[in-house]
């Protein structure tokens, strides 16, 4: 069975979301949005319904909170994505995972390639997947090449947790949820990361819940 935004056009589904203020719904694990690889951004949004729903994406992030949202979602299957990430975070944890900030920026039809053989596993969760988090081995450093929201080409390096962000998010536009990705025997529920698994690396956890990092 289809998603029942599927047979909506993309402007249409766009302007209902946008008809209330405040943050946007997010779409949770188990619909079919989530699973298939998003429309290419080609100017289905008139420039202005763009912008709204680009702020529509920031408000929806922050109010969350996250540091990333994807238009699938919010059940737009387009290639769009904004990320923003303040990195709130103790100077031990900054040097462990590499979480600097990341100003806000839209990634209009994002890829990426590693960039060297360089990998990283940390506790990742996702709004999609709320209430859990897992390991995730991905690549420490990572070329995206996209557009910005005026059309803008972007092609830009990025390193630790920043190159995390970009991974997931432009996951998501290809149908990837990030447990595809996850180490299984690291799942852990938002309360056990909390309490056991806090530390700013995986590595106690790996040792007690029997699984290897990269």
């Amino acid at each position: 069975m289809s998603s029942p935004h599927a047979a909506v056009p993309l402007a249409q589904r766009v302007e209902e979301l946008l008809a209330t203020e405040g943050p946007l719904p997010i779409v949770t694990a188990g619909d079919p949005v989530l699973r298939s690889a998003a429309a290419p951004f080609t100017g289905q949004l008139e420039p202005a319904l763009l912008a709204r729903f680009v702020e529509a994406l920031r408000v929806t992030m922050h109010a969350a909170p996250g540091v990333g949202v994807a238009a699938p979602q919010v059940g737009v299957a387009l290639r769009i994505a904004v990320v923003e990430d303040p990195a709130p975070v103790p100077d031990e944890v900054r040097a462990a995972r590499g979480r600097v900030p990341l100003p806000f920026r839209v990634l209009v039809n994002p890829s990426y390639e590693p960039v060297g053989d360089r990998r990283a596993a940390f506790f990742e969760g996702c709004l999609s997947v709320p209430g859990w988090q897992a390991v995730v081995d991905r690549a420490a450093e990572v070329r995206l090449r996209c557009e910005d929201e005026h059309g803008r080409a972007v092609d830009e390096v990025f390193a630790g947790w920043p190159a995390r962000i970009v991974q997931h998010e432009t996951d998501h536009l290809d149908g990837t949820l990030y447990l595809d990705r996850a180490e299984p025997r690291s799942l852990s529920s938002n309360e056990a990361v909390a309490a056991r698994w806090a530390q700013p690396t995986p590595r106690r956890a790996a040792e007690a819940l029997g699984f290897e990092l990269p």
